[in-house]
């Protein structure tokens, strides 16, 4: 039996939706700012169509909703919209897919609580419009395929020019697409007009923040050769093994129901593209040893097909019932460790009782107690008082001919959005799109170079104190035990030296 879609009113995607909303935004001003946050919104105060790491739009939204009220929640808002945007289409999707009210529940309550989701929309990032978008597309092409719906590929390109100013990933389920399509009867949609009208649009829409990449020397192709050092390497096993965990374990049978589904029922088989393109995307990021992240966004199609399959298969709604109930507990248990619920005191204790260590998806994130995720939302405002404390022991007379110079983004970006109270001065660093920015207008003859390995510094200044120490007990582990050092008389000058600093990365 085949179910019309529903409309955009739909109780059940409606309702799901606006629980996702209201359920994470007590949550959004636990804890503080992430590092990356931090990074976007003083990207954002300096209004481009590019940045070295990323495509503009987020680091604009960023400055903009913080802007408002300098409140953590308020800059989460467009996190918490995408959250609950996604658990809509993916309802959407699967009655689209023939679905009726089971499968609705089924795919939004997968979207919504998927522990990977969970901490996906817990901070505003570049990957929070990724798992909208690229379910956005598919849906559309689905549309094309299933209802003739030709101007929802016109949609497909708008919203993959508006993905690539977001972030620029979608290129890579694009391609997914295309052999799905190819390698399907609905490879005719290749030849339908819209299709290329949408992708004109698609390039239009996303050609600033390309244009602003090659005007700059590919910042980002540079960033992306440099990724694999510092990622750790999954095994394929391991990383599928990761999968089956970070998207619920109890979720897994129904998705992977949903990859084989298009070819178990006819009236699905307009649908195969979406099962063969997750199995491509998947192959391409496991070749090139993507972090566990990387997947993400593909699951929600799958999500939907898997929940008209579970609806066929599981006749019976109290035994769907029962099994979606245990899924949720499931992820209840996970959700501690994916939202900022508990104080870290809490959370460590937690994870101990769990056996849970925190992801090592970088190899500088070794020593660390915390999951990263809630890492870097600790210890910023203990960063930014260190390195003030330290500013307030160099002589007033010299405070002008003097700069703060630190490691990484996340260091200079904290000073810059916490450090007025403290008199600092805009913050410098060689770490992307800080090396662009240069000197700031500063001619400095003196710095406060915050580093480890202070003594490394005595070959460039004609005398070195150290001020002061960063420490805070739930931070990174590499930002703890750094020195701040004052730096008297730079030599050479720091413009001379500032190309050496360079680190896209």
């Amino acid at each position: 039996m085949r179910y019309p879609p529903a409309s955009p009113l739909d109780r059940i995607a409606l309702g799901l939706a606006a629980a996702v909303f209201l359920l994470r935004l007590p949550l959004a001003n636990r804890y503080d700012v992430f590092r990356d946050e931090l990074y976007f919104i003083v990207c954002g105060r300096h209004p481009s169509f590019g940045y070295v790491d990323q495509p503009p739009l987020v680091p604009l939204l960023s400055a903009a909703f913080f802007s408002v009220g300098h409140q953590t929640w308020l800059l989460r808002v467009p996190a918490l919209l995408a959250a609950a945007a996604l658990v809509w289409l993916t309802v959407r999707f699967a009655r689209l897919l023939g679905g009726s009210d089971g499968a609705a529940w089924t795919a939004g309550i997968m979207a919504a609580v998927a522990p990977m989701f969970l901490g996906m929309f817990a901070t505003f990032n570049t990957t929070v419009f990724e798992p909208l978008a690229w379910t956005a597309v598919a849906y559309a092409l689905a549309r094309a395929a299933i209802l003739d719906d030709r101007r929802a590929l016109v949609w497909a390109g708008i919203v993959t020019g508006l993905a690539m100013e977001a972030k620029y990933a979608i290129p890579s389920w694009l391609i997914a697409l295309g052999i799905g399509l190819l390698l399907t009867p609905e490879r005719r949609l290749l030849a339908r007009r819209e299709l290329w009208i949408g992708f004109a649009l698609a390039v239009v829409i996303a050609a600033p923040s390309i244009a602003w990449q090659a005007a700059n020397g590919w910042p980002f192709a540079e960033l992306v050769r440099a990724a694999g050092d510092k990622n750790t390497v999954v095994p394929p096993l391991a990383f599928i093994g990761n999968q089956l965990f970070v998207m619920n374990p109890l979720f897994a049978p129904i998705w992977i129901t949903g990859i084989i589904a298009p070819f178990a029922w006819r009236d699905l088989a307009p649908a195969r593209f979406i099962a063969i393109a997750f199995l491509a995307i998947a192959v391409m990021i496991i070749a090139s040893h993507g972090k566990d992240y990387y997947l993400a966004a593909a699951y929600p199609p799958l999500f939907a097909l898997g929940a008209v399959a579970f609806e066929r298969i599981v006749r019976r709604a109290a035994v769907r019932a029962v099994y979606l109930a245990a899924a949720v507990a499931f992820s209840g248990i996970a959700a501690p460790v994916a939202l900022p619920i508990l104080p870290p005191p809490a959370l460590i204790a937690y994870m101990q009782r769990l056996h849970l260590a925190p992801a090592q998806s970088e190899k500088s994130f070794a020593g660390t107690a915390l999951p990263q995720e809630f890492a870097d939302q600790l210890g910023w405002h203990d960063y930014v008082r260190e390195v003030g404390a330290a500013w307030s022991s160099v002589p007033p007379e010299a405070r002008a001919h003097t700069s703060v110079l630190v490691d990484n983004y996340g260091e200079a970006a904290a000073i810059d959005v916490y450090g007025a109270p403290y008199g600092l001065p805009p913050a410098l660093s060689g770490h992307n799109q800080y090396y662009l920015w240069g000197l700031r207008g500063q001619s400095a003859t003196d710095i406060l170079r915050v580093q480890n390995h202070p003594e490394r510094l005595r070959r460039h200044c004609a005398n070195v104190r150290v001020l002061g120490t960063t420490s805070s007990p739930y931070a990174m582990a590499y930002e703890n035990g750094k020195s701040i050092a004052y730096c008297r008389g730079l030599h050479p000058p720091l413009a001379q030296l500032w190309p050496n600093l360079k680190d896209y990365n």
